[in-house]
């Protein structure tokens, strides 16, 4: 696993993290920008992003699919469930959209019908800086009668989103945060 998360890092450099003046979702002001669509778009990169989660909700155990907010989250369910599927661990996904559609269906969640209540599953994050998408989630995903047992992310900015989610009963497990990924890349 090691080596696999060395190789993300190396990717995730090259390809989602930047070093500046930014704003991020949350209106924080951060020397940093890390986009993880780049990499998690990039077919190593995808397949990466798969491999590592999938073994994560291994160790947890118990979980029947995966799902999070569109938009950071779509290529990570996608990667999730392709290489669940080549293990012959197969996982569905849902996507939580911002808002409804306004027509047909009217609802938040797409791929509801891949689901029964009741059912046990992870949230997956790109980046979680205060856990605000997470938690927004996190209520639409119980309105639909789906129990959250772990919620994943790529990258803790390590700015609260850890706490956010434990206060309201999460915790968190990431691939790295943001000096794990700075080593990770570094090392042999």
């Amino acid at each position: 696993m090691k080596e696999l998360q060395q190789k993300l890092a190396r990717l995730l450099l090259e390809k989602s993290y930047l070093e500046g003046d930014f704003t991020l979702t949350s209106g924080k002001k951060s020397d940093y920008y890390f986009d993880c669509k780049h990499t998690a778009l990039h077919p190593e990169g995808s397949w990466l992003i798969g491999k590592l989660f999938l073994n994560m909700i291994r160790a947890k155990g118990g979980i029947q699919g995966v799902g999070g907010m569109t938009l950071g989250a779509d290529p990570l369910i996608s990667a999730v469930t392709v290489v669940s599927h080549l293990e012959g661990y197969p996982l569905p996904g849902f996507i939580i959209r911002k808002q409804p559609k306004g027509h047909g269906t009217n609802q938040y969640l797409e791929g509801l019908n891949n689901f029964t209540p009741g059912q046990h599953v992870c949230l997956l994050e790109d980046v979680i800086t205060t856990g605000g998408t997470l938690l927004t989630a996190v209520e639409r995903v119980q309105e639909q009668g789906l129990h959250i047992v772990a919620v994943m992310g790529v990258l803790d900015r390590e700015q609260g989103g850890r706490e956010n989610l434990a206060k309201a009963g999460f915790e968190l497990q990431t691939i790295f945060t943001r000096q794990e990924l700075l080593e990770a890349a570094h090392s042999a």
